[in-house]
């Protein structure tokens, strides 16, 4: 029994998402140190959470979850709402809901229940019958989470929405002019929706275009950033001798800008050590896309790696100044429960589809 446990679990999966959880928590632990939140001991907690919850999913099955996907997303969209009334504010948006002393983002919970609706919902449907209303009814799926997510205000989150349709519409086999349509029809409204911004989303994209404008305002942790991460070199300054991170020069450097800390501690090495470790991960990923015969498997793989993969992207990018600040965590990296725990069970579903497996 044992044996055939051991044989279920795709080990480079595993051992990047431990890499990444094992690195996260160091630095973590390094960027909160003279910090009083207890932020390391808390993470702990949540890296044991997550770590059950990522075998309890690979020992449930997706079908199960599957099963529940509509259900799951109705309950996701209720919490959304239920948010925006009775939500706790931090930092300017209204994101958090409290049930006694945990506090948990439904806008986490969101994108994993949308992905698990699209993938049921496409898969149960053939692209050869009604193509253009499946993609309406697609797209409406994952517009209704987007829209309240942006009300929070959460633009960085809301728009991980976008990613994962493409990604899943692809594997399903959506015709390319649907994607050129939407396309196009986003640069046409992209001006109108300057207007929709609040004001400190507008300066974030202005900030990012010209750092400059507002060095001590809007624009000083973007260039805090962007030192910390240069000033790192080839190997670094050396574990917990960062200074724009230690002397709390860089905001939130153990949530949002953790990325900043590796790379002034560990430098260009630490920051190439992290990139090989999603590099892993999303291989794994596509390993599973492409061996399973399960077109709901395809979909629900194919929106979890692409999830994570334009975070990772997004995040790193508005760290090294590439990207405008969103407010996007690092997967299995940054400080936060809501987001370790919603990574493990996306990727305990990976897993499951992999134990299914028939011709890997």
């Amino acid at each position: 029994m044992l044996k055939r446990w051991l044989k279920d679990i795709h080990w480079p999966l595993f051992f990047a998402m431990g890499g990444l959880v094992v690195v996260g928590s160091a630095f973590i632990y390094s960027a909160a140190y003279h910090d009083s939140g207890s932020y390391e001991t808390k993470q702990l907690f949540w890296v044991m959470v997550a770590l059950v919850i990522f075998f309890a999913m690979a020992f449930l099955g997706y079908r199960s979850l599957l099963g529940m996907s509509y259900l799951l997303y109705v309950l996701a969209i209720i919490c959304l709402v239920v948010v925006l009334v009775l939500g706790e504010a931090r930092l300017g948006a209204q994101r958090w809901l409290r049930l006694g002393p945990i506090a948990f983002q439904p806008s986490e919970f969101a994108k994993l229940a949308t992905i698990l609706a699209l993938a049921n919902f496409l898969g149960s449907n053939n692209r050869w019958e009604k193509e253009g209303r499946i993609f309406l009814a697609a797209a409406a799926i994952a517009l209704v989470p987007f829209i309240l997510i942006v009300k929070q205000p959460d633009l960085g989150t809301s728009l991980m929405f976008i990613p994962m349709m493409i990604a899943m519409l692809f594997i399903w086999g959506l015709r390319y002019r649907y994607f050129i349509f939407t396309a196009l029809t986003g640069l046409v409204a992209a001006p109108l929706m300057w207007g929709v911004l609040k004001e400190y989303q507008r300066k974030r994209i202005l900030v990012f275009l010209d750092p400059d404008r507002d060095p001590l305002g809007s624009g000083y942790t973007a260039i805090q950033s962007k030192i910390a991460v240069g000033s790192g070199g080839l190997f670094g300054k050396g574990y917990m001798a960062g200074t724009q991170s230690q002397l709390q020069f860089v905001p939130e450097h153990h949530t949002d800008f953790i990325f900043c800390v590796i790379g002034e501690e560990w430098g260009f090495a630490g920051a190439l050590l992290l990139l090989v470790l999603y590099g892993l991960l999303f291989r794994a990923a596509f390993q599973v896309v492409e061996h399973t015969t399960d077109m709901k498997a395809k979909l629900l793989v194919a929106g979890i790696a692409a999830v994570v993969f334009s975070q990772v992207f997004i995040n790193i990018g508005m760290s090294i100044g590439l990207m405008p600040i969103t407010g996007i965590t690092l997967p299995l990296v940054s400080y936060g429960g809501s987001s370790l725990v919603m990574t493990a069970i996306a990727l305990g579903l990976v897993l499951s589809i992999y134990k299914e497996r028939s011709i890997f």
